[in-house]
């Protein structure tokens, strides 16, 4: 009697631990879900086969989950042959209780853990149980004959919704156990190392290099110092957090330390992303909820200065049942790509993508194949090119997540996706790479040789021949534009819009034998264009552009214009600086312009206002001769009555000088005498400012005539050209 109260003491504590882990996994808790499940397992006595069964496969589910594939393989494997001896003893004793539904129902069951249980077995690198395993579930769904020489798995067929479609899974399985020692035989360039000072003992994972220079990496960890007080019941370590490193003088990576601010917080955050202009990070969230599944969302964080901001939700669609997670944006900043499981997808978790350039959100867009498959595809991300760089567990790979490049051609569109092979694959999870800007080097994330699952970040490079362009786009007095956008066209199809780094610059690579035109442009600013022609080379080189941009609201200096002495004549090495103020009205073919020159205080000043009268003309001659309207140019000297006013870049220059001053007669005079020339050289100056910006736009271009003189000279700086 006692025995038997013990025995029904167990079996209730037993399913007491299976209803905790029904609640644990219905939330998505898969670490605490797999503790209570284990115990159900443990507490069921091992005559009760079909009970067994069941409670393991729910924590092979739970293993499978949370990565710990030994332990998910392990319980597969018991609760496939658990489940398949009870019911076999269910059909010797009393075969008319068992009906064809619980057959069937069996049958669906088997098959579903057999193709999960090869793709586990791929994963941990044991190809041949995998190819056994795949086969099998074949046999089961019957897309593949039985083998008349083996003893059946089930006399059942498993009726699959859709299972076309996790045959093809089986079916790429196959290949990629097959093909996994070619690649292995076969290495790519590739050379991979680990990264100590990056890794932690728990999970760091998801590298973006950020910064002008590539001088910061941001990664997701879950090392005990993260924030929050408790485990997360989902994974079992510490809720994910965003962390930075950067490099110190010497070029070499720091610890990662937390970052400063409202960006994280007791959930989970990471998964990392940025805008083209590095002012808006895209991260992923996961919130809590102790009645309802986690579904992982999209959020924005804005940086101001060194810093950045609370994140908000960005509102993708209004489905919220399904996981919007892992942000990416395209290299020209006009779509977030991004992984979810939102039905209309080709199955599992596929990528999509959404507009993102402009006031609102565009519809959503499946990227569907040949990218996405039956299986998932997840951790999207971009080189400069447009080369997309996924992982996904559907294509042929070496097992779990592999690392795929899909290359989109620009006439046609379409995607070639290729398996990037070994060694930056393995038969664990391979994700998550972020690279050194145009250069093939960088990081990504793997959890190879590690038993308990845990990611860590390796570093990667390519020997390869990269032809680009690195330019700077700046005001005319060199201080750069952060603000510019370049537009890039080749006669390959190529057609761009660039974002440009905190220093003004931009690096993009560039293909051989194209011509090339680049057009730059600010808010504020006159267009500029720079075109340029790539020539075949065996080596790697680095062409530079420079994008100074004048202002249409500022005076802009015309430097190294000289003339003869006492004379509007003007010296022949003026012609360089001219041609290229010629260049800048023909690439702003809408713009007309004053053309003034200056004098010192010396002499007198109504002979100084004729000589300046007529300098100003000679130049306007002599950007006629070179093809420009004359409507388009009004010529105005003003002597000496118009001082210059120093500059930042003067008060550099000329220490002795301050920003803001003007050169006045009596501000010169208090000078000493090797300062008061370099004051007076400053006055003597040639300026062009922009009158208007709609000339041949809404009228038909007047006889010449001089444009309006303003009443009073504009506020703003001088630029120099």
């Amino acid at each position: 009697m006692g025995l038997l109260i013990i025995v029904m003491m167990v079996a209730c504590n037993a399913e007491s631990n299976l209803r905790k882990g029904d609640q644990f996994m219905s939330r998505g808790e898969y670490y605490d879900a797999a503790a209570e499940y284990k115990i159900a397992y443990a507490r069921t006595s091992t005559r009760d086969r079909s009970r067994r069964g069941e409670r393991a496969l729910k924590m092979a589910e739970c293993y499978r989950r949370i990565n710990y594939t030994s332990k998910a393989i392990g319980a597969y494997q018991n609760g496939i042959r658990y489940l398949m001896k009870g019911h076999q003893d269910r059909k010797k004793v009393n075969p008319d209780e068992v009906s064809e539904e619980e057959d069937s129902i069996l049958a669906v069951t088997l098959a579903d853990a057999t193709l999960k249980l090869a793709r586990l077995q791929h994963k941990s690198g044991d190809y041949k149980n995998a190819l056994i395993s795949y086969q099998t579930f074949r046999q089961m769904i019957g897309t593949a004959p039985q083998d008349p020489d083996a003893e059946s798995t089930f006399s059942v067929r498993a009726d699959f919704v859709g299972a076309l479609t996790l045959d093809t899974l089986a079916m790429n399985g196959i290949a990629g156990c097959r093909m996994a020692q070619q690649w292995k035989q076969k290495p790519t360039l590739h050379t991979i190392g680990k990264e100590p000072v990056l890794n932690s003992r728990r999970a760091d994972f998801s590298p973006v290099l950020f910064g002008d220079d590539w001088d910061q990496l941001f990664i997701t960890t879950t090392r005990p110092q993260a924030s929050g007080e408790e485990l997360s019941p989902i994974t079992g370590t510490k809720p994910a957090d965003i962390w930075l490193s950067k490099k110190d003088e010497k070029g070499k990576w720091q610890a990662p330390e937390a970052i400063e601010g409202e960006l994280n917080s007791d959930l989970e955050e990471g998964t990392c992303a940025f805008s083209p202009d590095g002012k808006t990070m895209y991260l992923t969230r996961c919130t809590t909820d102790p009645d309802y599944p986690r579904y992982a969302r999209i959020y924005t964080s804005k940086r101001s200065d060194a810093s950045w901001g609370k994140p908000t939700e960005l509102v993708i669609m209004r489905d919220t049942l399904s996981t919007i997670a892992h942000p990416a944006v395209s290299p020209d900043g006009r779509w977030l790509y991004f992984v979810s499981d939102m039905p209309g997808g080709q199955g599992g978790k596929d990528i999509w993508r959404v507009a993102i350039d402009g006031a609102s959100l565009g519809a959503v867009e499946n990227l569907e194949a040949p990218i996405n498959t039956a299986g998932d595809e997840l951790f999207p991300t971009f080189r400069p090119n447009g080369d997309l760089y996924f992982s996904s567990d559907g294509h042929p790979g070496m097992g779990g997540l592999d690392l795929f490049c899909a290359h989109q051609d620009t006439l046609t569109h379409r995607w070639t996706v290729t398996n990037m092979g070994y060694p930056m694959n393995s038969p664990g999870d391979d994700f998550g790479m972020t690279f050194e800007g145009i250069h093939n080097r960088g990081f990504f994330a793997t959890n190879r040789g590690d038993a308990r699952g845990w990611d860590h970040i390796m570093s990667f490079e390519c020997p390869e021949v990269v032809q680009s362009v690195k330019g700077w786009v700046y005001e005319l007095d060199g201080y750069e534009l952060p603000a510019g956008l370049v537009y890039m066209i080749g006669n390959d199809g190529t057609n761009k819009k660039l974002s440009v780094h905190g220093d003004g610059s931009f690096s993009v690579e560039v293909q051989p034998n194209v011509d090339y035109v680049f057009l730059a442009s600010c808010k504020g600013y006159l267009n500029h264009v720079q075109k340029i022609h790539i020539d075949t080379s065996s080596v790697s080189n680095e062409y530079t552009l420079q994008f100074p941009l004048a202002s249409n609201s500022a005076p802009v200096l015309v430097s190294n214009v000289y003339y003869a002495f006492n004379s509007a004549e003007l010296d022949t090495t003026s012609t360089e600086s001219l041609d290229r103020l010629t260049a800048i009205l023909n690439e702003n073919p809408n713009v007309t312009i004053e053309l003034s020159a200056h004098c010192d205080y010396r002499g007198i000043d109504e002979y100084n206002l004729q000589l300046s009268q007529r300098r100003a003309e000679s130049v306007v001659d002599y950007l006629i001769s070179k093809g420009i309207a004359a409507d388009r140019l009004t010529p105005k000297g003003y002597g000496e009555n118009r001082p210059k006013r120093v500059k930042r870049r003067n008060a550099e220059q000329y220490p002795f000088l301050h920003e803001g001053d003007t050169l006045t007669e009596a501000y010169i005079q208090r000078l000493t005498p090797e300062q008061q020339e370099i004051a007076n050289s400053l006055n003597r100056r040639t300026e062009f400012k922009v009158l208007r910006t709609t000339y041949g736009l809404f009228d038909k271009p007047a006889a010449t005539k001089p444009e309006p003189e303003p009443e009073s000279e504009p506020e703003s700086e001088e630029m120099e050209l």
